[in-house]
């Protein structure tokens, strides 16, 4: 109720209905904000059954699917078309960058018969598998796609594209409403035919921004890193 403190009259009937009008409106709108309002920041593992019904905001489940190769790497940049030895792979180590900053499930992707880690021994397998449009496989069990909103799909780029163990994984598993993104390690070509393969091997996805480093460059691309999560509208920690 309001109580006048500055009239020695009381207020008319007209004022005291007009009052209480404003008063129930102003209630009313402050229930209709606050139920709007966004929610506190969540913590721990988003699950399907979080909604923005209750939570304020989509939950995205996100998995990053990667395969990396360590041993002899060619380094075109800044070696000048030398060689390096490297004990981690380079999209293994920009896995480990993503995998760092959001909240993510991970699978390695790894070959049955295993890559050797000489670089010419990849070159001459690499061609074959190219030309002869392989499928090496995989080992052990693949993931099931079921539950997760978003896949990234890592790997580095040999000739031009991505090895093709990569489309032994994506033909093997269901993408359909799911969104992809493609991302690589690259020596010259950044993300190259990519986005094109994954389209056709994940058909019903939808295939999002991607995102490619050169391998000389991935221990330093924190930056640039984080910088695409953002843009892909992914939570960075």
């Amino acid at each position: 109720m309001i109580t006048p403190q500055h009239h020695a009259a009381l207020p008319s009937r007209r004022t005291v209905l007009r009052s209480a009008l404003l008063t129930a409106t102003a209630a009313l709108s402050a229930t209709y904000l606050a139920g709007c309002s966004p929610s506190s920041p969540r913590s721990g593992i988003p699950t399907s059954s979080q909604s923005a019904a209750t939570t304020g905001s989509n939950v995205k489940r996100v998995l990053l699917a990667y395969f990396s190769r360590p041993g002899e790497n060619y380094y075109y940049y800044y070696y000048y078309g030398g060689r390096i030895d490297l004990k981690v792979g380079n999209t293994e180590v920009l896995a480990d960058k993503i995998g760092s900053r959001i909240t993510c499930d991970t699978y390695r992707i790894q070959a049955a018969d295993p890559y050797s880690s000489d670089y010419d021994a990849i070159v001459q397998r690499n061609v074959r598998e190219q030309d002869t449009d392989a499928r090496p496989a995989i080992e052990g069990r693949l993931p099931s796609l079921d539950g997760y909103d978003v896949i990234l799909l890592a790997s580095p780029i040999w000739n031009v594209r991505a090895p093709m163990i990569m489309t032994t994984f994506t033909e093997a598993l269901d993408f359909r409403g799911k969104t992809v993104h493609p991302v690589t390690t690259y020596a010259m070509s950044g993300l190259d035919t990519t986005e094109r393969d994954h389209a056709a091997s994940c058909p019903g996805a939808t295939i999002a921004e991607g995102f490619a480093v050169r391998g000389e460059e991935v221990k330093d691309a924190d930056t640039e890193v984080e910088a695409w999560l953002r843009r892909i509208r992914l939570p960075v920690r």
